[in-house]
């Protein structure tokens, strides 16, 4: 039977995967009060369509950064997609490729750089942590311009790992034949220890993650490199303000999938204050909870200019590799199209603050 809707991508890929790599996907931090809180915020808010609109025509096309997307829809990046799929990463690249989609390549991966870059179609940018040695991102950057990358992601909101009680009770570490294959393996071997009661991967943050980088660091990186920076994780226009001024080129407010930081405010909550602060000065997008192509339309009225998509995406990997994936992005934006249709807002500019209320 085909599936239609996400929820039914996620109830196939559960039956597909093992316990702790389920719970790895799919859990959160603290209280995992996050995990849900996302999805909460979305569902407050409600559509007010206009009526006798030519929609004969609906484009649902936008850029960002100057990669055309077929849809305002990106892939948030994720570590390790072999741990659902053998092809992994190269599966996830030729889905956006198919989909018209942009891809945002985890430092994580498992697959290189190089060998992603050659199965994409469509545009692809590298996510990174600060690292303790600087010599492995600047290794990392030189191989993503080589490769044809065209943005650094950086993400702000993980000086280390936060506690997540499933990775602990499952003494999650990752399995030896899957490796974050683009870092020094020295670097990532205690990713790899499995310890009862204790999650690797928050181990490894608290070894390896630079914990001490400030706002002044950023010129570090900026001087490093001619490619656009992108920084992940903001939740407050403070902080927006703060990245203005170092003059970044774009701003993902995201909640790390409610992996991080326990009752904070919700990402689509935050987008409404960052979106007023940066107005208009840099792409905004919205990361965490989209499960439907009204989320997406949601997102556009709050003040975003895209939107990334995650666990999806490999719910989707899980089922049935690339084909997978590819149609859960397919999914999206056809809803999305259908929503533009019967919201009377045909192209993706015609997405603003009147276009919602809340509950």
């Amino acid at each position: 039977m085909a599936l239609l809707t996400l929820h039914e991508y996620e109830t196939a890929a559960r039956k597909q995967l093992s316990g702790p790599v389920w719970d790895f996907l799919s859990g959160g931090s603290g209280t995992e009060s996050m995990v849900s809180a996302g999805r909460e915020a979305l569902d407050r808010i409600r559509l007010r369509p206009r009526c006798l609109v030519d929609v004969s025509d609906c484009d649902p096309g936008t850029s960002v950064l100057g990669a055309n997307l077929a849809a305002p829809l990106g892939i948030a990046p994720m570590a390790y997609h072999r741990l659902v799929h053998p092809e992994g990463e190269l599966a996830t690249a030729r889905a956006a490729g198919e989909a018209g989609v942009l891809f945002t390549v985890s430092m994580f991966a498992s697959h290189t750089l190089e060998d992603i870059a050659a199965e994409a179609t469509g545009p692809l940018w590298l996510q990174l942590y600060w690292l303790k040695r600087r010599e492995l991102l600047v290794d990392l950057v030189r191989r993503a311009e080589a490769a044809g990358y065209g943005a650094l992601v950086l993400t702000v909101d993980a000086p280390r790992v936060a506690r997540r009680p499933r990775d602990a009770r499952n003494g999650f570490s990752v399995p030896e034949d899957v490796r974050a294959v683009n870092v020094d393996p020295s670097v990532m071997s205690a990713s790899h220890v499995n310890t009862p009661g204790e999650s690797a991967l928050a181990r490894h943050s608290r070894e390896r993650f630079d914990a001490s980088i400030t706002w002044e660091d950023l010129a570090w990186l900026r001087e490093l490199t001619s490619l656009p920076l992108v920084l992940k994780g903001l939740l407050t226009g403070e902080d927006a303000e703060l990245a203005l001024k170092c003059e970044v080129d774009g701003i993902i407010v995201s909640n790390h999938g409610g992996r991080q930081l326990d009752f904070a405010q919700p990402a689509a909550e935050a987008l409404v204050e960052i979106a007023e602060v940066v107005s208009g000065r840099c792409p905004v997008i919205l990361d965490g909870a989209i499960r439907h192509g009204a989320d997406i339309a949601k997102a556009l009225c709050l003040g975003a200019d895209s939107v990334f998509v995650g666990r999806p995406v490999l719910w989707g990997l899980a089922h049935s590799g690339s084909a997978g994936a590819s149609a859960v992005l397919r999914l999206l934006t056809e809803e999305f199209e259908e929503v533009m249709a019967l919201m009377g807002a045909p192209r993706v500019p015609h997405f603003g603050p009147a276009g919602i209320t809340r509950k």
